[in-house]
């Protein structure tokens, strides 16, 4: 019976949130890299890497016969005396930093996560690391490519190679994707305070940011609408319709970092490398760009790759020493390479932040 000026008592719910039962799965993958630099090795891991429908996206007989009866046995034997160049006592430079970093993002991540490093191409597979989570009853699994920008021949690639092996399994765990990261605070932080450190040692003429190049046709293929993307300045801004357009991205990065670094405009260029073939590829070329600097009077040049996480044959050999040597060649005389974040703090510090931004 209620009682006049009596408060009703409170009905006190004990309310406990259940932790989940398993661990988290992270897979980290990079591109890939040869298992040694012998020709057989370089041989076997551009089989893989160009027979893979999203780099080269032609009909599959075509490219067959590109690849198998062209590429590879000519490039092979250039690539492996390249591939000895970077290779180190720890072996591939990129294997090499995505195992430190397999490590440090382990101990960041604690006992409640298990962390694999995974390449598309090569070793260690996503094959062998997807298997490895599936045995230890994972509640999830976060995959993060190591493709700051969205690509189809990149992190699309990783996407489905992942999807594939996963659809045959029985029992298919909650699986998240990161899908770029070009825009994360903590990543350009890392090449911001990459780019200071060389800054405060020279007044550099001008700054390069050389992003991996594309055929154009892969970028006209991303425009769904068949309306927006034009290669040219529909990439001055980054919205909802281009949002996955690579070019959009990289010019996107470049923003980002000028604006951290305060370089004046007409002091920096966005550039693309690494064509291959006749078809047109998304411009400007890099190598294009670098002779018209040296003959407008650039004597010094500071030049990032913001489109790798970790150094690696395109950032030590082909921007380090090919570009430096072409821009000498044409009167250039100061030449710096900025080098990836590789198992640096800060990039640690991202990936625990995409992990648990994911989760």
């Amino acid at each position: 019976m209620e009682v006049p000026g009596q408060a009703l008592p409170v009905l006190q719910q004990s309310i406990s949130v259940q932790k989940q039962p398993g661990k988290t799965g992270v897979l980290i993958v990079n591109l890939g890299t040869p298992d040694s630099p012998s020709v057989p090795d370089v041989r076997k891991y551009l089989r893989e890497f160009l027979m893979d429908g999203r780099v080269i996206d032609i009909p599959v007989v075509s490219r067959t016969f590109l690849v198998n009866g062209i590429i590879a046995p000519f490039r092979a034997p250039k690539s492996a005396k390249v591939y000895g160049e970077v290779w180190t006592v720890n072996g591939s430079p990129l294997k090499h930093y995505g195992e430190v970093v397999e490590r440090e993002l382990q101990k960041e991540l604690g006992d409640d996560y298990v962390v694999k490093l995974a390449m598309r191409y090569q070793n260690p597979s996503i094959d062998v690391g997807l298997s490895a989570f599936q045995q230890l009853g994972l509640t999830e699994i976060i995959v993060i490519p190591f493709f700051p920008q969205y690509a189809s021949a990149s992190t699309g690639s990783v996407y489905e190679k992942v999807m594939e092996i996963v659809g045959k399994w029985q029992v298919i765990p909650q699986i998240r994707f990161t899908n770029r990261f070009s825009d994360h605070p903590k990543f350009i932080e890392g090449f911001v305070r990459l780019g200071r450190k060389y800054m405060a040692q020279e007044d550099y003429d001008h700054v390069l940011f050389s992003y991996h190049g594309l055929p154009e046709r892969q970028i006209l293929k991303g425009d769904v609408t068949g309306k927006v993307c034009k290669l040219g300045d529909c990439c001055d801004s980054l919205h909802a319709m281009n949002q996955y357009c690579y070019r959009a991205q990289c010019f996107d990065t470049t923003r980002r970092l000028v604006k951290e670094l305060d370089i004046p405009e007409g002091k920096y260029t966005t550039c693309f490398q690494s064509r291959l073939g006749k078809n047109p590829w998304i411009q400007p070329y890099t190598d294009d760009v670098i002779p018209q600097l040296a003959r407008q009077g650039v004597k010094s040049v500071l030049a990032f790759s913001p489109a790798f996480v970790a150094d690696c044959l395109e950032t030590i050999i082909e921007v380090g020493v090919e570009y430096r040597e072409l821009f000498e060649k044409h009167g250039g005389e100061r030449w710096q390479l900025v080098e990836s974040l590789n198992d640096s703090p800060i990039w640690i510090e991202t990936l625990v932040d995409l992990v648990k931004r994911t989760a």
